[in-house]
């Protein structure tokens, strides 16, 4: 049986999904420094306790790659003193409202047109795939970011689970991690303490039907086909990890190198 390991994760009371990813492993025996490079769900709704347990972090840049849609929903992030916020949607301004919309509905009708007999996972998959290959520039923004000065830093969406997921995966495999590890910290986004809170319209009740949860579940599980098929995506596109960042991305070796420096043990 494998030893566990005891969770030093803060319970933050507004804000879900934060983890550090330090002490991840590399390929090359290296692991990923603690305190440099952490994940969570959007920050809008951090309590006074949750922002000061932020602060502490000493962060110097938030990465923030919800749209306009997300933040009307949510609102705006806490503003953290001192502290650089960086916006870079990872999807069209507004991209899904209508569909966020219906979800919230919970029509049933609605639901099973778009998300029953596999439809759901396929949106997903389809969405990871496109993300991959168009949002190559925001992708090298970040990491050159990173590299130059922007550590330590939070990349966050609006669950932490799929737009900060694919950045998080994206920069952990320009540090060399290995490929098992990159899907095991995605996996933990399914921690029911870590997952999105969806809220009906009109009410403050977040409990849909049996049926309906059954039908939205693809789209709030972390599943590890999605990461893969990001991964088979690299590979398709690009041939590999190594010409995905240096063609795709325009990370030089010698930018890979700065970021080792800043992340890694």
């Amino acid at each position: 049986m494998t030893q566990q390991i005891p969770s030093t994760e803060p319970e933050l009371a507004g804000v879900r999904n934060f983890r550090d990813v330090g002490g991840l492993p590399t390929v090359d025996g290296r692991r990923v420094r603690h305190g440099v490079l952490f994940r969570s769900g959007h920050l809008a709704h951090a309590t006074a306790e949750d922002a000061a347990f932020l602060a502490s972090l000493g962060l110097h840049t938030i990465f923030d790659f919800r749209n306009s849609a997300d933040q009307q929903l949510e609102g705006p992030d806490v503003a953290l003193p001192g502290v650089r916020n960086v916006n870079l949607p990872l999807s069209d301004p507004a991209d899904g409202a209508e569909f966020w919309k219906m979800v919230r509905d919970g029509d049933l009708d609605q639901l099973r047109e778009i998300l029953a007999d596999g439809k759901g996972a396929n949106r997903m998959i389809v969405s990871y795939r496109s993300i991959i290959k168009e949002r190559t520039a925001e992708h090298s923004q970040v990491l050159h970011a990173l590299a130059e000065e922007s550590v330590p830093a939070l990349m966050h969406c609006a669950a932490g689970k799929d737009r900060a997921g694919l950045s998080i995966a994206v920069t952990l495999l320009s540090l060399g991690v290995e490929r098992e590890a990159i899907v095991a910290d995605y996996l933990e986004s399914n921690a029911k303490h870590r997952r999105y809170k969806v809220k009906r319209n009109g009410s403050g009740d977040s409990v849909y039907s049996p049926e309906v949860m059954e039908l939205l579940s693809p789209l709030f599980d972390a599943r590890a086909e999605y990461l893969t098929a990001a991964f088979e995506t690299i590979e398709e596109t690009w041939g590999g990890v190594d010409k995905y960042l240096d063609q795709g991305l325009r990370i030089t070796p010698e930018t890979r190198e700065l970021l080792r420096e800043r992340l890694l043990d």
